[in-house]
């Protein structure tokens, strides 16, 4: 009985945290970063975004429908986190913001996933102008201890889907990656084939900040990264990769199950689910001449 009476407590005291008002993050420091490339998609968010301004595309900077469970809106996924600093990229007028999964985060009928994907708008699947020429799609992430990732689980946090379908042009992952043997507390980008080019340990207190530059004339991907407020380096070359097929950028949780080879439709994924991750300073350019913000 004593055990059912202190999980009421936890209860009511967790859903008095989340029906707090969200924190202006007024004191953070801003980031020094510089956009100096003419930026495509812009997903960096006013100070002023409340979380049910993703509901509608009046005033949300995404898709206001998709990716998501069908019982949930966005603003009962979006999150605004405590921060002391803002990533490298977002400035005194911008803040990050949190994508969360939870039981509902099922998308159509994929019983297998958990899954909650942004899109930018205009990010159309088969004409973007984000799948024309030479492309840098900048994030940072900052890992929440209180909604933290099952790193025994895979998951694609940043991708892009071919308008098709049929596959990936890259996966940005964290966790165990089905059927590899790759370390799960890292950040990994994986090409086409599903092949990893390069991995970061998660490091889970700083802002951690990546580009990735497709070049859809050349098929080529590279990758930058940096911490904080630190300039991105070029921790790869530019190395081959199909980039052909169109589609869109996703960015969010898309949670695999273990435990099947059908793990679009089945598998396991644990119940009571509160997952999340932290973005900022993301936005995709236009890295013509080889113009990358770092």
């Amino acid at each position: 009985m004593l055990g059912h009476t202190l999980l009421g407590l936890m209860v009511a005291t967790a859903s008095l945290v989340d029906a707090r008002p969200p924190p202006h993050n007024v004191h953070a420091v801003a980031g020094n970063g510089t956009v100096k490339c003419p930026v495509v998609f812009d997903g960096r968010i006013a100070k002023t975004t409340v979380a049910t301004d993703f509901d509608s595309y009046a005033t949300s900077k995404f898709n206001a429908e998709y990716v998501k469970g069908k019982e949930l809106k966005w603003s009962d996924i979006i999150k605004f986190p405590d921060v002391a600093a803002t990533p490298r990229f977002d400035n005194a007028s911008t803040k990050p913001f949190e994508v969360t999964i939870s039981d509902k985060s099922i998308f159509q009928t994929q019983n297998g996933f958990r899954r909650a994907g942004l899109q930018f708008q205009g990010d159309t699947n088969t004409d973007s102008p984000g799948s024309k020429g030479v492309k840098t799609l900048h994030f940072s992430l900052k890992w929440d201890a209180q909604r933290a990732l099952n790193l025994s689980h895979e998951y694609l946090l940043v991708w892009h889907e071919a308008a098709d379908y049929s596959a990936n042009q890259f996966n940005f992952e964290a966790g165990t990656i089905i059927g590899q043997s790759l370390a799960k507390d890292t950040y990994k980008v994986l090409n086409r084939k599903n092949q990893q080019i390069w991995s970061t340990a998660i490091d889970k207190t700083a802002w951690q900040n990546f580009a990735i530059t497709l070049d859809f004339n050349k098929n080529t991907l590279q990758v930058y990264y940096s911490k904080d407020d630190e300039p991105l380096k070029s921790v790869t070359s530019a190395v081959s990769n199909d980039n052909s097929g169109n589609g869109q950028y996703q960015i969010g949780i898309l949670k695999k199950p273990t435990g099947t080879s059908d793990v679009v439709n089945s598998g396991f994924q644990s119940r009571n689910l509160n997952e999340g991750l932290t973005y900022g300073s993301l936005f995709l350019e236009d890295s013509a001449s080889s113009c990358v913000s770092l």
